[in-house]
């Protein structure tokens, strides 16, 4: 589930006949993007969620219409949206719906830019242009002020861990160094040791992360996980982060989903990792 959240955001043309511009009826299969239409006040026009959506709370009330890999047209259908949020990959539901002269806003993962942009373009298109700007703008803000609040502190040297085999290090997969997982690193202090990766993931052996010597590690989790004892990372104990103990884990599913609540994610972030940063003056 996390790899596949890990994955630039443009919105595709309306079909022609649909009534945006008197609020449309919303069916989102992107989580990110569920959250941003709650974020603009477009949530009562939403009718249809994915299998995997979780936020806002009102979410638990709207019909599931299936996710990336299962999209259920015919419930989608059944639904009579005006506007349908799809996954960039899906294009054979974007030639059903186009078929089916309903309009589409196509999403792809990218950086904290494209959230930004994808907020505000999500608010123009349902009919809240305003609050699309005004979300955006809180946002960009927020995120400014946890930049601002390590700015000058020591950088260290992180990997950031979003999945592995519960257990062991088998599977561990890391954030690259493009995507908003990266630019999250850098709002929140810290280098990421895969900076120099142009990719959004990497699948990192043991023999790897040995040679890229992080100073910390930072693992996210969407969900609750059991404590594992003894750690799997002690394997690895010549890597520094393991030697110093600077293990972190995160819960949430806030640091895997690029919507409204990535300046919390930030902030968490970097209070992990700048602990001392949160006990004085803002910049000091």
């Amino acid at each position: 589930m996390l790899l596949a959240l890990i994955g630039a955001c443009r919105p595709r043309e309306a079909a022609k006949g649909t009534a945006l511009a008197q609020g449309p009826r919303v069916v989102s299969l992107v989580p990110a993007i569920t959250e941003m239409l709650f974020a603009v006040g477009a949530g009562p026009q939403v009718v249809g969620v994915s299998s995997f959506d979780k936020t806002p709370a009102e979410v638990a009330t709207r019909p599931r219409v299936g996710a990336l890999l299962d999209p259920d047209l015919e419930r989608i259908l059944s639904l009579k949206p005006d506007l349908v949020v799809t996954y960039g990959s899906q294009e054979a539901l974007h030639e059903q719906l186009a078929r089916a002269n309903i309009a589409t806003f196509t999403y792809r993962h990218g950086g904290i830019g494209d959230t930004l942009e994808t907020l505000e373009a999500i608010g123009a298109r349902t009919g809240h242009a305003d609050a699309g700007r005004e979300a955006t703008q809180v946002l960009r803000a927020q995120l400014t002020a946890v930049r601002m609040r390590v700015d000058g502190r020591p950088r260290p040297k992180v990997l950031l861990v979003f999945g592995r085999d519960p257990g062991s290090l088998r599977n561990v997969w890391a954030s690259g160094g493009t995507g908003f997982l990266h630019e999250l690193l850098d709002v929140a202090g810290a280098d990421n040791v895969f900076a120099d990766v142009d990719r959004e993931n990497v699948q990192a052996t043991s023999e790897l992360l040995l040679a890229r010597a992080p100073e910390v590690i930072v693992e996210l989790q969407a969900e609750t996980h059991a404590e594992e004892s003894p750690s799997p990372w002690l394997t690895l104990a010549g890597v520094p982060a393991v030697k110093s103990g600077r293990i972190i884990t995160l819960q949430g599913d806030q640091f895997v989903v690029p919507g409204p609540r990535l300046a919390g994610a930030a902030e968490a972030l970097a209070r992990a990792l700048h602990p001392d940063a949160w006990s004085t003056s803002p910049g000091r």
